[in-house]
């Protein structure tokens, strides 16, 4: 084996490669999983009726406290999540978590619009905190409900006339 693996530039050996790219797969289909894993959950329950953690409600506060302009009904424009000033938001936001929720800083994707499914144009690489918030928020608003809907609609005209 050769030497350790060092900054862009640094000699990486076929055996490193490869691990390099085993763990790139793992973390793909985790992230794969986890995306499907909550469009399914979504398709079976209202998210107006769902918690994504066991601290959604502290989550929720403190999201529309730090981010009191976000309206969970918008698109998220991802250039300026991702800009400099963003960026320094987010991570003060994301690093309240670090030892209370598990996985808070993983990789996921997350939806740039509630009003569409994931899609490659439609989907924004996030953590899982960033996740968290915006979805709790979505979900509190009523904005996935159309997709248990979608899902069930003989279900939503019942309900729909019982209300």
């Amino acid at each position: 084996m050769s030497g350790p693996v060092g900054p862009p530039g640094a000699q990486l050996n076929a055996e490193q490669a490869d691990n390099f790219e085993d763990i790139e797969k793992q973390f793909a289909v985790k992230v794969v999983q986890h995306m499907a894993t909550y469009w399914s959950i979504l398709e079976r329950m209202r998210g107006s009726k769902l918690r994504l953690t066991k601290i959604d409600d502290e989550i929720y506060e403190h999201f529309k406290q730090e981010f009191p302009d976000f309206d969970p009904a918008a698109t998220i424009i991802e250039d300026e999540m991702k800009s400099k000033a963003g960026k320094e938001r987010w991570r003060n936001f994301i690093m309240a978590y670090e030892k209370r929720v598990d996985d808070y800083n993983f990789g996921t994707m997350l939806r740039a619009s509630p009003k569409f499914e994931y899609g490659e144009k439609e989907t924004i690489f996030a953590v899982r905190m960033q996740f968290y918030a915006v979805e709790i928020a979505r979900n509190r608003a009523g904005l996935n409900d159309w997709v248990y809907e979608k899902t069930h609609p003989e279900e939503a005209k019942k309900e729909g006339e019982s209300a």
